[in-house]
């Protein structure tokens, strides 16, 4: 169905634009609840359903076969004149880097929580994301519908398993024959007639009812006075608090992420959306709302607000390769306007880049537009040098934003072409799929020659492996998955290292003395210099020549991590030493220091978390133990049992098919990465 693209043309339109992202764990109901956005406010014509494999979100056709969202889709619908720019994001933790960049450019966000189960592992994860770049976000407690659906548990585990402040803003009636909401804002019931949802009915609270409604708007503004002293006034005089003073007090603390307004309803039956896109608008901020962005710009931060009037800066968050179009790159606007023809520059890569065409986005779908103005987002098509995370900008006042940051590869196979013919086009696939995806990785392992693909997890590689055989036809032979190790120090470490050489008929002198040692989980590489004259450029080539060498480690040639480096001593002769040379020192040096200080290795472990029938507890625990799984918590969660344990992805390769064996296909489970601890030396012997 053709649906016109509305422009925004005035800054005044702004205020009516809300750039948001559904998110959650992975079947708690985004893309259904999607769907029925794009239905109710006329931007398609029927509902898809994710199990008939017919939605507009999950258009691959790898989600409409495992009816999960792989890859993150955008499109933009309108109610009351509010224009909803949305992207739903995948809820599987190996797609986790699709929030990541989603959540970076957007201005708020719907977190969508299953009834039955309230708050689950990946809901924790997005929600971490979500507070890391400080999104204002609306929960949608959905599936009220079903069989143990439990609204005042699931507040309860927002609040508690999130540190959120749930703000309840409607609650539901019928218990399991869920019927509808009571609206706490403006006192009313709501109401769905018609299965399809087309319609809904308000009326007054009705008498056995209304106790628990008073009740309800009460607690809702004892919460609101805690954070707005306006309001707070009222109450204590008990003044009467308009409707609009409510919404106003709530979309104000809102933004200021000091509360979360919850919602509930449930998207397949139809009910509770259309309070959603009204929350959407009432709560959520436009581009006016939130902070100037800031970025590097001669080494200073400077900042950039949203206006017309500033010069066009923009930042690439998503790369897609489309066979017709060529690449096609998702791009906010932060400030400016970016018009087709123009000339941009990449701060980046030091490139200019021209825009052949804007687009908008429905899904897969696209609609042509002359210009993209701040606070919009949409893509380009044609850019050559662009990568995710760059920054689009006048050559006359450029300006580096702030970039993505992505997870590292946990799990690798090796993959081979069937034949020559075929070598060639594979490197370009995966160079091509690398550019859209950058969780993902190619390398060459320097023994067998094989190359090696790297993601996030075994169903990552499953989708790239797929697209490999099927979207691009060639033929690939694939090997068994294997981890992704790290590896650390065991130990204190110091070495004093001279490197003096001729290259190219100059002579090359440093010294340097570092003392290398094991630093706290998760701190990477740290580098502190110790001495006082050292030059910076010299500084800068020491850093960056402990950084290459600590790619490559000591015991089995994984990257090490989680090492201090101290750089206590340099030597220095005049017309001799260069940034190369402390560059290669530095290399060299530090890779020295760390073989006396011993390596060990280090495993990603996950964090997992089984829904059984109680009837296979045993087992599961039993299995679980079996993968050198820690067992957390046994409880009771409605008619199932859930078990949360700690286990190596080592041994959780192929858990998906065990698990199905071990219970029928009963029971279901999920995971996420925690970090990274000591591989036992007994499983390390048996890998070496």
């Amino acid at each position: 169905m053709a649906v016109p693209i509305f422009q925004i043309k005035t800054e005044e339109d702004l205020k009516k634009t809300r750039n948001i992202g559904i998110m959650a764990h992975i079947d708690a109901g985004k893309t259904t609840l999607t769907e029925r956005i794009l239905f109710y406010t006329g931007r398609s014509y029927k509902m898809g359903e994710v199990h008939d494999g017919n939605t507009v979100m999950d258009w691959m056709e790898q989600e409409q076969e495992r009816g999960i969202t792989i890859t993150s889709a955008a499109t933009t619908c309108f109610w009351k004149n509010c224009m909803i720019n949305i992207i739903d994001t995948p809820g599987h933790v190996d797609f986790t880097v699709e929030v990541e960049r989603s959540l970076r450019v957007l201005d708020g966000a719907i977190a969508v929580f299953d009834g039955v189960h309230g708050v689950e592992p990946q809901s924790e994860t997005v929600w971490r994301q979500a507070d890391k770049h400080k999104v204002p976000r609306i929960c949608f407690i959905n599936k009220m519908d079903r069989i143990g659906a439990d609204f005042s548990s699931s507040v309860q585990s927002i609040k508690k398993k999130l540190g959120a402040n749930p703000l309840i803003t409607q609650y539901p009636v019928g218990g399991e024959n869920f019927s509808g909401v009571i609206d706490l804002v403006h006192s009313k019931l709501c109401t769905w007639p018609t299965e399809l949802g087309d319609s809904m009915k308000t009326d007054d609270i009705p008498q056995e009812l209304q106790e628990k409604t008073q009740q309800m708007h009460q607690e809702m503004l004892e919460n609101l006075c805690e954070w707005d002293e306006f309001l707070m006034e009222k109450f204590i005089k008990e003044e009467p608090i308009s409707e609009e003073e409510i919404k106003s007090s709530i979309r104000k603390l809102t933004l200021q992420l000091k509360i979360t307004p919850v919602l509930c309803g449930s998207a397949f039956k139809n009910k509770g959306v259309q309070l959603v896109l009204d929350a959407i608008s009432d709560y959520l901020p436009s581009p006016l709302d939130i902070p100037p962005v800031s970025g590097k710009k001669n080494n200073q931060t400077v900042s950039k607000k949203t206006s017309f009037k500033e010069s066009p800066t923009a930042l690439a968050f998503k790369i897609e390769v489309d066979s017709f179009a060529g690449t096609m790159t998702y791009i906010r606007v932060y400030s400016g306007e970016i018009r087709t023809g123009a000339t941009l520059f990449n701060s980046r890569e030091n490139k200019k880049e021209r825009v052949n065409k804007l687009v908008k986005m429905h899904s897969h779908a696209k609609q042509e537009i002359p210009v993209l103005k701040a606070g919009d987002i949409g893509a380009v098509l044609g850019l050559k040098w662009t990568r995710t995370g760059d920054t689009l900008c006048s050559q006359e006042d450029l300006l580096l934003l702030e970039s993505i940051d992505f997870p590292e590869p946990v799990i690798s196979v090796a993959i081979e072409a069937g034949s020559l013919s075929e070598q060639r086009k594979m490197a370009d696939t995966l160079a091509l799929l690398q550019k859209e995806d950058p969780s993902f990785s190619v390398r060459s392992n320097p023994e067998t020659g094989q190359t090696l693909i790297e993601g996030m997890g075994e169903l990552h590689l499953e989708v790239l492996i797929h697209r490999l055989k099927n979207d691009f036809k060639i033929k690939i032979n694939v090997g068994k998955p294997q981890v992704f190790f790290r590896e650390t120090l065991l130990k204190r470490g110091k070495v004093k290292h001279i490197f003096e050489k001729d290259i190219a008929g100059k002579k090359q002198y440093a010294g340097l003395s570092l003392e290398v040692y094991p630093v706290e989980r998760g701190k990477g590489i740290q580098i502190q210099n110790k001495v006082p004259n050292l030059p910076k450029d010299f500084l800068n080539s020491i850093k960056e020549g402990i950084m290459e060498s600590s790619s490559v480690g000591v015991v089995s040639g994984y990257p090490l991590q989680d090492v201090g480096v101290d750089i206590i001593k340099w030597e220095y002769k005049e017309g001799e030493s260069t940034e190369l040379a402390f560059k290669v020192c530095a290399s060299q040096a530090f890779h020295m220091g760390a073989k006396s200080a011993k390596g060990q290795m280090l495993e990603p472990i996950f964090k997992i978390e089984v829904l059984t029938p109680e009837e296979f507890i045993g087992d599961v625990i039993g299995d679980l133990n079996a993968r050198r799984g820690q067992i957390g918590e046994i409880y009771n969660k409605n008619v199932l049992q859930v078990v949360q344990a700690k286990a190596p992805l080592l041994h959780l390769i192929g858990y998906a098919t065990k698990l199905r064996s071990l219970t029928q296909g009963r029971a279901s489970f999920s995971m996420e990465m925690t970090g990274y601890d000591v591989l036992p030396e007994s499983i390390q012997k048996t890998l070496m």
